[in-house]
């Protein structure tokens, strides 16, 4: 649909769902952006470039009355991580690299975990969980000193049973993300961790850097976790096979599993049953 098209039938928010490296917001898009606000729409955007940055946008939602909501910047301060113990379980998706599937696999797991009658929440730490679950912290946007304190602040002391399945964001391997990724994983103190792969990708995302292993991954998360969760365990695997025929996907699960001892499996092709079992029965 057009703009005009789609604040006709009913849309009242202009959502920026697409991020490149560095989540820049092209100036080529911001005339569509104040066609939306012109046609009665408020622009929600999870980029790291500020709506209010551009005088002609910012302009035309204050002559209209509409709003321009930067998801990923954060909306309050955040004190610096404490490490200290606290209530309450935590599962935390991790990645071999980027968009390998953290955060579906996060949503299936919290989907899974309450049809079984287990009170779990989906704590989104990215501008898409956020616009998702309507409310969470994008980690890539606060200052690196209070990422694991607002990862604290965001999956705070819950009763014993109750569930914290926290979204992952990049790579401890990653060159240009591991940071992120280290100070999401002291924050959420994760009992345990399901690990995210794509099993046909060689290199990491928009950079030259070799995938890691499954293995070498549940091994540094393992290794570096137990700085704020000595008990910290991985509970399974996600492959994203989404290049692979449906036979091919499952001999790869199969190996997976056989070499891991773990439960694995595609979340989209094949749910995350096999991952909740394995996930209780601890």
């Amino acid at each position: 649909m057009t703009v005009p098209e789609a604040a006709e039938r009913g849309a009242r928010t202009f959502v920026i769902g697409t991020v490149g490296p560095g989540g820049i917001l092209p100036e080529a898009w911001v005339p569509t952006l104040v066609e939306a606000v012109e046609a009665g729409m408020d622009v929600a955007s999870g980029l790291h470039t500020r709506l209010g940055s551009f005088d002609v946008l910012a302009d035309a939602a204050r002559r209209h009355g509409r709003r321009l909501i930067d998801v990923r910047v954060p909306r309050r301060d955040f004190p610096t991580g404490s490490g200290s113990p606290r209530s309450g379980k935590r599962l935390l998706t991790v990645g071999t690299d980027c968009a390998v599937g953290k955060k579906y696999t996060a949503l299936a797991l919290e989907r899974a975990l309450r049809a079984r009658g287990v009170d779990a929440d989906f704590r989104a730490t990215g501008q898409t969980g956020i616009l998702i679950a309507g409310e969470g912290v994008a980690v890539d946007a606060v200052p690196a000193d209070f990422v694991s304190g607002a990862v604290e602040v965001l999956t705070p002391a819950a009763a014993d049973d109750h569930w914290d399945v926290v979204e992952g964001q990049g790579s401890l391997f990653h060159p240009s993300f591991a940071g992120v990724s280290l100070g999401l994983l002291h924050g959420a103190q994760p009992d345990v961790f399901v690990v995210c792969h794509e099993p046909t990708r060689r290199t990491m995302r928009n950079v030259p850097a070799p995938m890691p292993s499954v293995a070498a991954v549940i091994e540094t998360t393992i290794e570096l976790g137990r700085l704020t969760n000595p008990d910290i365990r991985c509970a399974g695997v996600a492959l994203n096979t989404a290049a692979l025929v449906e036979s091919e996907a499952r001999r790869t699960l199969e190996r997976c599993a056989a070499e891991l001892d773990l439960p694995v499996t595609d979340p989209v092709r094949f749910g995350v049953d096999a991952i909740v079992d394995r996930l209780l029965a601890d």
